[in-house]
């Protein structure tokens, strides 16, 4: 339900979150396809509207897939999208141009913000467990230990909300955060940039091109549904009032058209990058995600992708929790797990920005020369075009199989898993993570993973809603002859992609143990199950 400041607030939820934000609107989307009851509290009276983030990775999608939203958003992508630095005189120094669809969706997508959100909003619509209120301002909040009281003021009158945990998504001048006193490291970065959305895109040109021009860096964006982003570095004594007028806008479109009179301008303003990261992400039973816990420069375009994973993260730990099936000390890992990943995202980022947007002409050309040669190198060419560079989260603390060295036990542990096509028990072939649904899975190539387990270790795992998979070849799909225990489903490896991942894996393992958030939590051979299901069943801190 949506309301408004005349709306009816509940006087007790297990979670409220503070920001209607892409952040914010995920773990609520999460918590309500679970069941929670969910408080979702908005100060402004409608959600932004214009476009912020524009860069939405392969894992985002898969999050999304997992609220039932992805095909919606993913008719506002534009898929496949290039990045391209360029040289002041055209010539690219690399191309950042990634196919893989290893976790079943692409992996570089441009997007409109707004329109995302918006089906995010009305999402939320499909649980009676959530409630959104807008022009509701969180003025205070007291963490008792035992719940949290939240004040929320809605034209001049404040309420008082019971939760049992608060969730801050509130943005970079997190009101929670600060409440919390927790510091929020890092540097703004002196140089700002002033951004402009256009109607009917001007310029046509397919993709993203960072112009590494001295004069004045540059950025020209393709966005869907014809619209266009670009982007201009701005000096020190140049003025948002100046810049962002008509005729300041003009003169900078100059610069890549023939005719900036011409072009629809949808709106300019200018903004300041920033580097910080939160000291921690949670205090006692309140935590924050998305830009309250970090904010990152633009070039990586993995801000908005960073808050999503946040949210994925954290929501189904909630959920388990709420449920009843797990421990509160669950909680404790979102922080060991996504905090390092959240930093490693800001010093790409940072590193990416002081490549392209040196103004000295000697730097420049340096890096042109530089970049040329290690473009003409094809193993560099390649680490740049696939996108290798990029760091993928792998844990190495938290919800995970761990040694009793206290190293991550086997090669894929603490990875995302890959998410390819299989075919269910009805020989339809769909995206694995639409069969596995919202639960742990318990995955054994060639076999019933039950077949392995006790009883009591069959039913502990059962009692957290855990689903079994046998994982067959394709060939063997209907007519599989080995023993299949009731409770397990049979999937059908479609293109051999899960045969290969599970060979991959050596000595590790035919049996893979997967999150909710479909990170691999640890993986073992039939024989050795029974030790690696107690010692998970210990890291999920599951209820007995």
């Amino acid at each position: 339900m949506t309301g408004n400041a005349n709306t009816n607030l509940p006087k007790k939820v297990d979670v409220a979150i503070v920001g209607a934000g892409p952040v914010g609107m995920t773990i609520a989307n999460f918590l309500g396809a679970r069941g929670v009851s969910t408080l979702v509290l908005e100060q402004r009276k409608e959600l932004i509207d214009y476009p912020r983030g524009v860069g939405m990775d392969d894992e985002c999608l898969r999050s999304f897939q997992a609220l039932g939203l992805a095909d919606e958003i993913a008719a506002n992508t534009t898929p496949d999208q290039k990045m391209r630095f360029v040289t002041a005189q055209g010539r690219t120094l690399a191309s950042i141009e990634p196919k893989t669809r290893v976790f079943g969706w692409p992996r570089r997508n441009s997007f409109i913000q707004p329109m995302v959100d918006a089906i995010l909003h009305a999402g939320l619509d499909r649980f009676d467990s959530v409630t959104t209120v807008m022009e509701a301002e969180v003025t205070a909040f007291d963490d008792q230990g035992d719940a949290v009281f939240v004040d929320v003021s809605r034209r001049g009158v404040t309420d008082r909300v019971e939760a049992r945990w608060l969730v801050g998504c509130d943005g970079g001048r997190s009101i929670v955060r600060k409440s919390l006193g927790i510091g929020f490291e890092g540097v703004t970065d002196s140089t700002r940039w002033v951004v402009i959305d256009l109607h009917d895109d001007p310029i046509g040109r397919p993709g993203s091109y960072l112009h590494c021009v001295p004069e004045r860096p540059f950025v020209s964006i393709a966005l869907p549904h014809g619209k266009r982003r670009v982007e201009f570095m701005v000096f020190d004594k140049e003025k948002e009032e100046a810049l962002c007028s008509q005729e300041g806008v003009r003169k900078l479109l100059s610069r890549v058209m023939p005719r900036p009179k011409d072009a629809r301008v949808m709106r300019s303003r200018v903004y300041t990058h920033n580097a910080r990261l939160a000291r921690r992400f949670q205090k006692g039973r309140v935590f924050i995600a998305g830009d309250a816990a970090h904010l990152m420069p633009v070039w990586q375009g993995q801000g908005y992708n960073s808050g999503i994973r946040d949210a994925t993260n954290l929501s189904w730990k909630l959920a388990m929790v709420a449920r009843g099936e797990a421990s509160e000390a669950l909680l404790d890992s979102y922080d060991r797990e996504r905090r390092d990943h959240a930093k490693a995202m800001i010093d790409l980022s940072v590193t990416a920005g002081k490549i392209f947007s040196p103004t000295s002409k000697t730097v420049s050309w340096l890096r042109d020369r530089l970049g040329l040669l290690m473009n003409a190198i094809p193993p560099v060419k390649r680490y740049f075009v696939e996108m290798r560079f990029k760091p993928m989260p792998r844990y190495h603390d938290g919800v995970i199989m761990k040694t009793t060295h206290d190293k991550v036990e086997g090669n894929a542990t603490g990875k995302m898993f890959p998410q390819p096509g299989v075919f269910d028990t009805a020989g339809v072939r769909r995206r694995l993570d639409d069969i596995l649904g919202l639960d742990i899975a318990i995955l054994s190539w060639g076999n019933d993973p039950q077949l392995f387990l006790k009883p009591d270790e069959c039913a502990r795992w059962s009692k957290l809603g855990t689903r079994f998979f046998a994982v067959v070849p394709n060939t063997q799909h209907r007519s599989f002859q080995g023993n299949i225990l009731p409770g397990t489903e049979i999937l059908g490896d479609a293109d051999g992609a899960l045969h290969e991942w599970f060979a991959d894996q050596g000595g590790d393992g035919s049996i893979v143990f997967l999150r909710p958030d479909r990170f691999v939590a640890g993986i073992a051979n039939p024989q050795d199950i029974g030790r690696v299901s107690a010692a998970l069943l210990n890291a999920f801190h599951a209820a007995r």
